[in-house]
C-alpha cells in the first residue's frame, strides 16, 4: 500500500463554524486510504472544536505563525515553527487563515513543505499578502474576481475551488405558511427572507428601505441573524413592524427558508467582503428563487440568472428585482427555482470541491518529489 500524504491543516481556532465546518467537511470527507489529514489550531476553545474533535484525527494545539516584532527576534519564532513542521513531517499543509500572516509559509518553505493557503475574502490591504502568496506553493481562490484582482501576476499558481456544501443536508422544500418558532404568514403573501450577519456591509437597510417603497401589505420579510449590533439596532428603530421581523439569530434556517418565496442577499460594493456568501447557496438548494447584488462572489453564484441580479447599493434596482419575480406566474417560479437547484447542485458540492482538492494535493506532492 503506498504511503498516505499526510496533510495538515491550520486554522487559528473554531470559535465559530465559518472557515471550521469547511475544515470539517475536508477532513471528514477526503479519502483517508490516499490521505492522513491533521489539523492544527492555537487553542480548544469554541463552541465548534467539540465537533473537530469527533472526527479521530489528531489536533496540534500550536501556534503557528509569529508576530514580526520584536524583528531581532522573528528568525527564531520562524524557527521554532519550521521544527514544528519538520519534526511531525508533513507532506503538505493548507492554510485556512484568514490573515495575510507570512511566516508560517515562509517556515513551510524553508522546511522544504509545499503550502497552500484558500483566500476566503475580498481584502488585500497590505504588502503582507503579496509575500504570503509568493511564499505559497498554489493558491486556492473560491470566486472569478480573485485572480484578476489580485493575483494577476502570478496566475500559474492559482487553483479555482469554490467552497463545497454537503448536499445531501438539503432537498427542495414545500412552501410553508408556518414555522416551528410560530411564525405565521398568509397564502397570499409575498415572502422575503434575508439571512445574514447584521454588519453595515451587508446592506440590509437597502432591502428594507426597498420594500417601504413598494409599500405593499402583503410583502413580508424576515431579517435572520443576530440583531445585537448597533448597525442591527438602528434598523430594528426604523423599520420593524408587523411585516418586516427581526428574529435574531437562529440555527434552524430551513424552517424560515420554508416560509419564503424569494431570499434576498444586498451586500454592498464596499469594506470586507466574503469571498463566497454560503446563504444564497443553501437557498437555492432548499428550492428558493435568489436575488443578490452584482459583487464578487454573489455574482458568481447567480451567473446563469443575470435577471435575478441587481446593481450594489440600488435601492430602485432591488425593488425592480422583486417586482420581476412577483410578476411570474407559478410554474415559470418553479421552473426558475428548479434551475437555480440545478446550478448549485452541480457546481457547489461538496463531492466536486473534495475531488478538485484531491487532485491538487497530489499533484503538489509528486512535484516537490
Amino acid at each position: 500500500m503506498a504511503k498516505r500524504i499526510k496533510i495538515l491543516y491550520t486554522i487559528p481556532n473554531f470559535d465559530t463554524a465559518g472557515s471550521g465546518k469547511v475544515v470539517y467537511d475536508l477532513v471528514k470527507h477526503i479519502d483517508k486510504s490516499k490521505f492522513e489529514p491533521q489539523i492544527c489550531c492555537f487553542h480548544t476553545k469554541g463552541k465548534f472544536f467539540e465537533k473537530i474533535e469527533q472526527l479521530g484525527v489528531p489536533v496540534h494545539v500550536f501556534s503557528f505563525q509569529s508576530s514580526y516584532y520584536p524583528l531581532i527576534k522573528l528568525p527564531y519564532r520562524i524557527w521554532r515553527i519550521n521544527i514544528f513542521f519538520r519534526n511531525h513531517d508533513f507532506d503538505l499543509i493548507h492554510s485556512w487563515h484568514w490573515s495575510s500572516d507570512f511566516t508560517e509559509p515562509l517556515a513551510a518553505k524553508l522546511s522544504g513543505i509545499p503550502y497552500v493557503y484558500t483566500k476566503k475574502a475580498m481584502g488585500w490591504g497590505n504588502r503582507a499578502w503579496h509575500w504570503r502568496s509568493k511564499l505559497s506553493s498554489k493558491i486556492i481562490t473560491i470566486n472569478t474576481d480573485m485572480k484578476s484582482q489580485f493575483f494577476s501576476n502570478m496566475k500559474d499558481k492559482i487553483e479555482a475551488i469554490p467552497i463545497g456544501l454537503n448536499v445531501e443536508d438539503f432537498g427542495i422544500l414545500d412552501k410553508a405558511y408556518q414555522n416551528e418558532d410560530g411564525y405565521n404568514v398568509k397564502q397570499d403573501d409575498f415572502v422575503i427572507v434575508s439571512i445574514a450577519n447584521l454588519v453595515a456591509v451587508k446592506g440590509i437597510e437597502l432591502l428594507l428601505e426597498a420594500v417601504k417603497q413598494l409599500n405593499d401589505p402583503k410583502i413580508k420579510i424576515f431579517i435572520v441573524g443576530d440583531d445585537t449590533s448597533d448597525y442591527a439596532i438602528d434598523l430594528i428603530h426604523m423599520y420593524e413592524s408587523a411585516n418586516v421581523v427581526f428574529t435574531g439569530k437562529k440555527q434552524n434556517i430551513k424552517s424560515y427558508l420554508a416560509l419564503a418565496d424569494v431570499f434576498v442577499i444586498p451586500t454592498k460594493d464596499e469594506g470586507r467582503k466574503e469571498g463566497q456568501p454560503i446563504a444564497p447557496i443553501e437557498a437555492m438548494l432548499s428550492g428558493r428563487i435568489v436575488l443578490g447584488s452584482r459583487i464578487s462572489g454573489i455574482k458568481d453564484i447567480l451567473a446563469p440568472f443575470q435577471s435575478c441580479i441587481f446593481k450594489p447599493n440600488d435601492v430602485k434596482d432591488i425593488k425592480s428585482k422583486i417586482e420581476y419575480v412577483r410578476s411570474l406566474n407559478s410554474d415559470e417560479k418553479l421552473a426558475l427555482a428548479q434551475s437555480m437547484y440545478d446550478f448549485a447542485f452541480q457546481n457547489y458540492a461538496l463531492e466536486g470541491s473534495i475531488e478538485k482538492h484531491q487532485i491538487l494535493y497530489q499533484n503538489l506532492v509528486n512535484s516537490s518529489k
